[in-house]
């Protein structure tokens, strides 16, 4: 089992620590409610260095991205980050991920920490005729996700950057909690604002330090990986190995947008034609109309009980005090507004098709 860098920091925390994707990672310090209503109102901090860091350089550099992932990486200006995913040529998606445009030559993908040896072993292959330079950097680099309302205000003294002015999906290269050369990206999973910071497994505990210290009067709190799946699943935003996998089409998953089928990738012309036959089922939110918490494997099914598909993703929402999920469906069954039912255990609970994000804010 691997450890963050900041693994002792956790523990001495008093963390419940729990195995995800080959790390012992903290899954919650106080409680998930507690520390999602933090993220929603105040400030938190997650370490979420078990994801993957790959840079991709030099001059053939964009031509292997633009192949590799499905949106249109030629878009990207220094200073900006994409939302993507690698197709694989079966019509699945072998990852989702975020693109950053580091230099003119340069790019960082941020990938998820269950598929670093699979996507490495899936851009190498493609890279085979290419020719850029790979460097994985995945166990040298350290991620915090400082996320919030009070995020900006409460990091501010940290940097010489104007928080403020970074906006959603840009970043910089900058100064931070000390260090010279961090970045300093306005994304996250939580959809309550705030940013991630990248640098070295040598510099994170001092910028965790300063980080709790900065955030301190602002209430900032440690935050787990329990309510970092609840705040995702409020935003309605999908998780690998549950929402999309090596066997869900970007078009049923609603990724469409960043399926750009004018460029060339990967299968682009195996989902172009599914974009023209039409798919058949849809990654669709639901919440339920009785008490309930739904979860992955459930089935959904009509009122006399036929099977129209199976939930993805479930849990009680924390803001809403409801039962929300996400679940593939016949496309009979994906328009907002329908009631399905939620197969729990023997009951067979109501459920309304609603289209994410649940939580609006």
């Amino acid at each position: 089992m691997k450890q963050t860098a900041l693994h002792h920091v956790h523990t001495a925390l008093g963390a419940k620590m729990v195995p995800f994707a080959g790390y012992d990672m903290p899954v919650s310090y106080e409680g998930v409610n507690a520390e999602h209503q933090t993220v929603r109102e105040g400030v938190g901090v997650f370490d979420v260095s078990h994801m993957g860091e790959f840079l991709i350089e030099g001059p053939k550099a964009l031509e292997l991205v633009q192949w590799v992932t499905s949106n249109d990486a030629s878009k990207l200006e220094v200073g900006r980050a994409q939302y993507s995913c690698l197709p694989n040529a079966e019509g699945g998606i072998v990852d989702d991920l975020i693109v950053y445009r580091v230099k003119e030559e340069t790019y960082l993908l941020v990938v998820n920490a269950s598929n670093i040896e699979k996507d490495w072993e899936h851009i190498s292959a493609h890279n085979a005729g290419i020719g850029a330079e790979m460097r994985n950097l995945s166990d040298a680099y350290s991620l915090l996700a400082i996320q919030g309302p009070k995020a900006s205000e409460a990091m501010q003294s940290l940097t010489s950057v104007d928080l403020e002015a970074i906006p959603f999906y840009h970043f910089e290269v900058a100064d931070f909690a000390g260090c010279p050369h961090v970045i300093i990206s306005a994304t996250g999973y939580t959809g309550s604002g705030g940013f991630e910071i990248y640098c070295k497994n040598s510099e994170v505990e001092q910028v965790w330090e300063k980080v709790m210290a900065a955030g301190e009067p602002y209430g900032i709190k440690p935050i787990g990986l329990a309510a970092r799946d609840t705040l995702r699943l409020e935003m309605g935003y999908c998780l690998y190995g549950n929402d999309i996998d090596d066997t869900t089409s970007p078009l049923e998953a609603g990724l469409g947008w960043i399926t750009k089928l004018g460029t060339d990738f990967v299968n682009r012309d195996g989902l172009a034609a599914q974009k023209e036959t039409g798919v058949t089922r849809k990654l669709i939110g639901f919440e339920l109309l009785e008490r309930g918490i739904p979860r992955q494997g459930y089935e959904l099914v009509d009122a006399e009980g036929n099977l129209i598909g199976k939930v993805t993703s479930g849990t009680m929402s924390p803001s809403l005090g409801k039962g929300i999920g996400l679940g593939y469906a016949d496309l009979a069954w994906a328009q907002p507004g329908q009631t399905v039912y939620v197969q729990i255990r023997k009951n067979r609970v109501p459920a309304q098709i609603v289209k994410p994000p649940f939580y609006k804010g």
